[in-house]
């Protein structure tokens, strides 16, 4: 992507916790901030990839809309009780 900043890794125990996530079908409170600005949104998280040197969250919005956040974007995750 051009623009975007080098990829820094992130911690492995938070790559395992959105895989995790990802397995149970566990709804998130992600907080997020990218080129277009800082995100906060109750997510539903679908996939964990890794592509052009850096790892993906794909992930569905309350909105519906399905986007990706490259990990070391994220600055807050909260997995949400299962009613």
């Amino acid at each position: 992507m051009e623009g975007c900043a080098p990829y820094t890794p992130v911690a492995c125990v938070l790559h395992e916790r959105l895989e995790f996530a990802v397995l149970r079908r566990l709804t998130l409170e992600l907080r997020w901030t990218d080129a277009a600005g800082s995100h906060a949104a109750r997510v539903q998280p679908l996939d964990v990839t890794t592509r052009d040197g850096a790892e993906w969250l794909t992930l569905r919005r309350p909105d519906g809309e399905v986007v990706e956040v490259r990990l070391d974007q994220i600055e807050a995750v909260t997995e949400m009780p299962i009613v």
